[in-house]
């Protein structure tokens, strides 16, 4: 599992990049004037340069995007519980989501920052979670019945 883990980091961390920039694309299209905004305007404030801050978030963004693919061999753990990959993948992808957060400037730096951000993190896991849950539960059926009508 390690040697799967490693290997889906490296090829996830330009993947993380991609994410990333077609973020700032998009959310310069929502929120922007007209103008491309590549990252948070305070950060770009404590880097102290544009370029500086681009550079930063693109490094964070390719890490993000190495731990959540990485973390994904979690998943391939047969002898663990759903509960149990559950708990540690979700504790993998925290541990290293609310830093990166953090030091590029994605939520407030405030207590209330940090507990708004882990809490909008914890629902769309949540959700995301189910999702999967149901569209595995569905193809596993299938999968049986199949098996069943061959018998």
């Amino acid at each position: 599992m390690k040697k799967k883990a490693l290997l889906r980091g490296l090829l996830g961390f330009p993947l993380g990049i991609a994410i990333g920039y077609v973020i700032t694309i998009v959310l310069s299209l929502i929120i922007g004037d007209g103008s491309y905004s590549p990252s948070v305007p305070s950060l770009v404030v404590e880097v102290g340069s544009e370029i500086g801050a681009v550079v930063l978030q693109t490094v964070l963004c390719g890490l993000l995007g190495a731990s959540f693919s990485a973390a994904s061999a979690i998943w391939e753990a047969e002898r663990w519980s759903i509960a149990r990959q559950t708990g540690i993948y979700f504790l993998v992808i925290s541990i290293t989501m609310l830093p990166i957060a953090y030091f590029a400037h994605w939520m407030e730096r405030t207590v209330a920052g940090f507990l708004f951000y882990f809490g909008i993190f914890t629902a769309v896991f949540a959700v995301v979670w189910v999702v999967q849950y149901f569209i595995w539960k569905v193809k596993l059926n299938r999968i049986n019945q199949k098996i069943g009508e061959r018998k």
